[in-house]
């Protein structure tokens, strides 16, 4: 786009905003939109984790492990999910208070594993019965 006032001449590029060529590639699959943060300071605030993580993208959620089991630890949930492998791959082992961060990709097939591993038992045992059947009929 070019444009002039009065004598001087001024010649802007306008573009569409660029995100990296990391955008431009195809992600692996373990990639998603969820990370799950380990060895956090126990102090660390809501407002600290949307400071820190908030610098990759816009945030949907973050939610701190308040009890005694999930202390240390937060979900930091992005609206993009190239903002979340910005964050994963510029955050992983961030010093915070002392303390090197973990940051892994949240993986949600852990569900679909239990329900396998669960229909894998029922077919084992159909094939128990069907060939107890068949021995007995020997």
């Amino acid at each position: 786009m070019a444009w002039s006032h009065g004598t001087a001449h001024m010649h802007v590029t306008i573009r569409a905003p660029t995100y990296g060529k990391h955008r431009s590639g195809q992600l692996p699959p373990n990639v998603n939109r969820i990370l799950l943060v380990k060895n956090l300071p126990f102090k660390i605030t809501a407002e600290e984790m949307y400071d820190l993580f908030g610098k990759y993208g816009a945030i949907r959620q973050i939610r701190v492990g308040t009890e005694p089991n999930t202390k240390g630890t937060a979900f930091v949930i992005y609206e993009d999910i190239y903002d979340a492998k910005e964050a994963c791959d510029h955050l992983q082992g961030f010093n915070v208070m002392g303390r090197y961060l973990i940051v892994l990709y949240y993986q949600t097939n852990h569900r679909s594993r239990r329900v396998d591993t669960a229909q894998e038992e029922e077919r084992v045992e159909q094939l128990r019965r069907r060939y107890s059947s068949m021995e007995a009929d020997d």
